[in-house]
C-alpha cells in the first residue's frame, strides 16, 4: 500500500475543537478538516471552491502520529472588528480595509485561545480509488505550495519543511515509523489517530466522535466522524 508521509513542526500550532462562547480550544493533533485545508492550500484550491474541497474530503484517509505534544499555551486574545452594518457598501478585501473606519464603529471582541508550543506530528495519507490527485502530486504541492501553509491559524507557520515522501508500507504505523527512523532515530510515535477505513496497523485503545468532517467550507459547517486512537508511548 502506498502512503504519502510528511511532518508538521511549529513553534505554535492550533488544532481547533468545538468552539463554545469565547473559548477556542486546541486538540492534541490535527483533524481531517485541518489536513484537507493544508492540502488544499498547497494545491492552490481557493476557499470558495466547495467541489474541490469535497473531492479532497472524499478522496483520502488520514492518520496522524504525535511525535511530541509540546506544551499548552493559553492566550487572552483581543481584536477589533467592524459591525456588519458599517461594512455595507464598503470594499473590505484586507484587514486594513476592515479597520479603515471611525473608531466609534469598531467593536472589541475577547476570546481565550489555546495553542500547542514546540510540538511535532507525522502524517500519513492514503488515497482512495476516487482520489482527485495522485500521492506524488500531493507531495510535489507540499514541497512547493501555491498558498501559504499554516498549522491551524495564520499565526502558526511551519517551523520546518514538511519533507513529504511517498512510501510503500503495510500500514500507516509502519510507514510513519520508517519515515521517522530515517529522519531521526531518536524520534518515536507517542500516539496514532486515524479515521474509519485507514490501514492503521495498530489496535485502537479509544474510539470517539470528532466534529471535523468538512461539510461546507464557506459556511464553516462540520459533521461528526469517528476517530480512533492508539497510545504507543509516554511523552517525555
Amino acid at each position: 500500500m502506498a502512503f504519502l508521509v510528511f511532518q508538521l513542526q511549529a513553534a505554535l500550532a492550533a488544532w481547533g475543537d468545538v468552539a463554545v462562547g469565547e473559548f477556542r480550544g486546541s486538540r492534541d493533533q490535527p483533524g481531517a478538516s485541518a489536513l484537507i485545508g493544508l492540502l488544499g492550500a498547497a494545491l492552490g484550491v481557493r476557499r470558495d471552491d466547495e467541489a474541490a474541497h469535497a473531492a479532497l474530503r472524499d478522496g483520502y484517509l488520514f492518520a496522524v502520529g504525535v511525535v511530541s505534544s509540546g506544551q499548552m499555551l493559553r492566550d487572552y486574545h483581543t481584536a477589533q472588528v467592524p459591525g456588519r452594518t458599517s461594512l455595507k457598501g464598503r470594499p473590505h478585501h484586507t484587514r486594513r480595509d476592515e479597520l479603515n473606519l471611525p473608531k466609534h464603529e469598531l467593536n472589541t471582541i475577547l476570546s481565550t485561545r489555546d495553542y500547542r508550543q514546540n510540538a511535532a506530528w507525522a502524517v500519513a495519507v492514503q488515497a482512495l480509488p476516487d482520489a482527485p490527485h495522485s500521492l506524488a502530486t500531493l507531495a510535489a504541492a507540499l514541497r512547493e505550495p501555491r498558498f501559504v501553509l499554516y498549522l491551524g491559524r495564520k499565526c502558526c507557520p511551519p517551523a520546518a519543511p514538511l519533507a513529504p515522501q511517498v512510501a510503500e508500507a503495510d500500514s500507516a504505523h509502519a510507514a510513519l515509523s520508517a519515515y521517522l527512523a530515517a529522519a531521526d532515530p531518536a524520534a518515536t510515535l507517542r500516539s496514532l489517530a486515524w479515521g474509519d477505513g485507514m490501514l492503521a496497523g495498530v489496535p485502537a485503545h479509544l474510539s470517539a466522535p470528532r466534529k471535523d468532517r468538512l461539510i461546507h467550507r464557506q459556511g464553516w459547517q462540520f459533521g461528526d466522524r469517528t476517530e480512533h486512537l492508539a497510545l504507543l508511548a509516554e511523552d517525555d
